[in-house]
């Protein structure tokens, strides 16, 4: 794992790399969720994942999806189709709940193989897997045409939420049930915020058992720099919202996240 660990901020110490990287990227995932599909911890967890411990860095990756969430759910509120969200959600944190216990149970667990330059833990092999199968998502067309029918909502919220308490990666498969709801655009976005904000909060109560305060305390700094610049992200995004998917965006993404799940399961970073 990288023992790079930055503690300054833009906003609170001296400014250094990773910082801006971390926080370029939170602006700029936060605004295209709301325009493109894809969402913020998608784009956000891979980044952090260079610098910080893999176990932290879901972490990190959860509180500021988290907060960035509660800020989009305070614009788009009024939009949030309650039923579905009943139908969905509910499902979903129980699904949280059980992704977010397997995780911290992965962490303890030995390491299996050497790797190139790190030993490489199972929590390394299951993240960049799931990584790479969320990359391949980004690079298929056709993927952001899946559907199924709403019958199938509330084992979709157990899935999705199942998912989203393991790594983090939620929006892709929220997606696939969501898009035969019958909602509106707007109501499509709203709803899943909503959704994703009771998965952030059944998550990162489970991760935060795990993870010891001195190691997460002095991340503060950068995490109220990345939630801001998420917070501006999420504010232009709303603007944008008429505009539909940027693909040429999302193939740069999908071969991002390739890249780096590749280098997880290698044991180069």
């Amino acid at each position: 794992m990288p023992n790079f660990v930055p503690h300054s901020s833009p906003f609170l110490g001296p400014v250094v790399l990773p910082d801006l990287l971390i926080i370029a990227t939170a602006l700029l995932a936060s605004l295209l969720t709301l325009i493109s599909g894809f969402g913020l911890g998608t784009l956000l967890l891979p980044v952090f994942a260079l610098f910080f411990p893999l176990e932290l860095a879901v972490a990190m990756t959860a509180v500021v999806h988290l907060l960035n969430n509660v800020f989009k759910f305070g614009l788009l509120w009024r939009s949030v189709d309650l039923r579905i969200v009943l139908r969905f959600g509910i499902p979903g944190i129980l699904g949280a709940w059980s992704g977010s216990l397997l995780l911290n149970g992965l962490e303890k667990a030995p390491y299996l193989y050497p790797g190139l330059l790190h030993p490489v833990s199972i929590t390394a092999v299951v993240i960049g897997g799931l990584m790479a199968v969320f990359a391949i998502l980004e690079l298929t067309p056709a993927a952001s045409k899946w559907s199924l029918p709403s019958r199938y909502l509330v084992p979709g919220g157990l899935i999705g939420g199942f998912f989203g308490g393991l790594s983090g990666h939620q929006g892709a498969l929220r997606s696939i049930f969501l898009l035969r709801a019958g909602l509106c655009k707007e109501a499509f976005i709203a709803t899943g915020i909503a959704i994703a904000l009771l998965v952030d909060l059944t998550r990162i109560p489970v991760y935060f058992q795990q993870l010891p305060s001195d190691l997460l305390r002095p991340q503060y700094p950068l995490l109220v720099s990345a939630t801001l610049a998420a917070f501006a992200g999420a504010w232009l995004g709303k603007r944008w919202i008429p505009k539909v998917t940027l693909r040429g965006v999302q193939r740069i993404v999908g071969l991002l996240m390739l890249a780096i799940a590749t280098a997880l399961i290698a044991g180069l970073i």
